[in-house]
């Protein structure tokens, strides 16, 4: 199959698109904009609410409010809308991220779906097959791949100006967990189609600290905060040092946390063989704050307790008492080679030497890398010529959303029980119970598999 845009209609004459955004809150709002200016002809969203609000929005970017379609499920949108759309933009929690990307792939449109690509490792490969299989533009929403940070990162490691890296620490201040059971339960929402919003993931009743944004804390909905934020600052870590399968992973510091729940605090660590003649690696991430009895962020129903203090690399510190005029993020990374340290904030912003004036004296490697006109633009782009050739496609950002579910997985086993992994074989070969987690089972007309 080869993706090839709807041109000839109307909407078409002026080279545009027709888009669908599914999932129209918070990053989807974003998505809204962007179609606006293509031709927006559907918004799905299981919050009615929502989707007055996205209209709304939309009618204020000088879409024409009335010729847009509204669903609650995108499969209906599917049936009835197929063959009028080209691309979809997808915004929804995680567990919802594989199925219409599938669907949208299967029916040759082109699919922009949000980090991390998909809730579970063995959706991320399949998610990569059929974008393989089907020829189709995809890309996912880790902005900071198309831009010029990351791009000079690569540019300087692949260079050697900071020479042999053997370690990484990558942080966020986000703390996407919880702590104590789960609330009780609740009326559904006015407008909230709670069936549609649970889709695949096992049904359980509305409650409190899931809708809109507290998903990413759960299990059955979210990756937590590695899976919230590590696609973004983990970019740099996989693309620069050119990372493949890890041998193990290992939780080495947790807090917070139930059966259900993401913790509020983690130190997790990748151990990399040796690549070529790049040498062994340990990647450290670091997420939440540290302390017990820490509700998590924007918990509502969480026992209540003291907010702990933010989980940072013990590296960080040393080079910030070093260096007090250095400035570092809420989220970053540092890379740590034998000829000196290099910086990346979020989406690969600011990436730096530590200290900067050791920039001032390092040359500067060419630019061998292309400059994308930005992820959405770089998508669009792909959508008109008919190509598959994006900066973020499947095909990479299911790798480096495998690594960072990957965490996930350590973070089941709990701290000091190195996980184990085959990962030609997607497979946990110590900790055999695991293996629940990557491959997941789906609720009856919601299957991926």
């Amino acid at each position: 199959m080869q993706f090839l845009p709807s041109l000839g209609r109307a909407a078409q004459s002026a080279n545009k698109l027709n888009c669908v955004v599914i999932g129209c809150g918070a990053k989807g709002k974003t998505h809204v904009a962007t179609a606006a200016e293509q031709n927006l002809v559907a918004l799905v969203d299981a919050d009615e609410a929502r989707l007055d609000q996205a209209r709304a929005y939309a009618a204020s970017k000088h879409a024409d409010a009335s010729r847009i379609q509204t669903f609650t499920d995108y499969r209906e949108m599917f049936d009835k809308m197929a063959k009028q759309i080209d691309a979809v933009f997808i915004a929804t929690p995680n567990h919802q991220h594989a199925l219409p990307s599938m669907i949208a792939m299967q029916l040759g449109k082109g699919v922009y779906c949000e980090k991390p690509l998909s809730h579970s490792i063995a959706e991320a490969r399949a998610l990569a097959a059929m974008a393989a299989r089907c020829n189709v533009p995809t890309q996912m929403g880790n902005q900071g791949h198309c831009a010029e940070g990351y791009r000079r990162l690569c540019e300087y490691i692949w260079a050697g100006a900071i020479g042999r890296i053997t370690e990484t620490h990558s942080w966020t201040a986000r703390a996407n967990g919880g702590i104590g059971p789960r609330p009780g339960s609740e009326p559904v929402p006015q407008g909230l189609h709670w069936d549609n919003w649970i889709g695949p993931a096992s049904y359980r009743d509305y409650h409190a600290d899931l809708h809109p944004h507290q998903w990413h804390g759960w299990f059955e909905f979210g990756n937590g905060s590695l899976g919230n934020m590590g696609c973004h600052v983990l970019d740099g870590v996989f693309w620069a040092l050119r990372l493949e399968h890890p041998t193990q992973i290992e939780v080495e510091q947790m807090f917070g946390g139930s059966n259900e729940r993401y913790p509020t605090g983690t130190r997790i660590r990748w151990d990399f063989p040796a690549r070529g003649e790049l040498p062994a690696l340990k990647a450290y991430w670091y997420d939440g704050r540290v302390g017990a009895g820490d509700p998590g962020d924007d918990n509502k129903a969480s026992p209540k307790g003291a907010k702990g203090v933010t989980n940072l690399p013990p590296l960080l510190a040393e080079l910030q008492k070093q260096y007090p005029d250095e400035k570092f993020g809420a989220d970053g990374t540092l890379y740590v080679g034998d000829k000196g340290i290099l910086y990346s904030g979020t989406y690969g912003n600011n990436m730096r030497f530590v200290p900067t004036k050791q920039m001032l004296e390092t040359p500067e490697p060419p630019k061998t890398l292309p400059r994308p006109s930005g992820s959405a633009g770089d998508f669009l782009r792909a959508c008109r010529e008919g190509k598959a050739d994006t900066a973020a496609a499947f095909d990479y950002s299911a790798r480096l959303t495998e690594f960072t579910l990957l965490g996930n997985l350590a973070q089941h086993a709990g701290v000091g029980a190195p996980v184990e992994w085959d990962g030609p074989n997607m497979r946990v070969t110590n900790l055999p119970d695991l293996n629940q987690w990557v491959k997941r089972e789906y609720r009856k007309g919601w299957d991926l598999f």
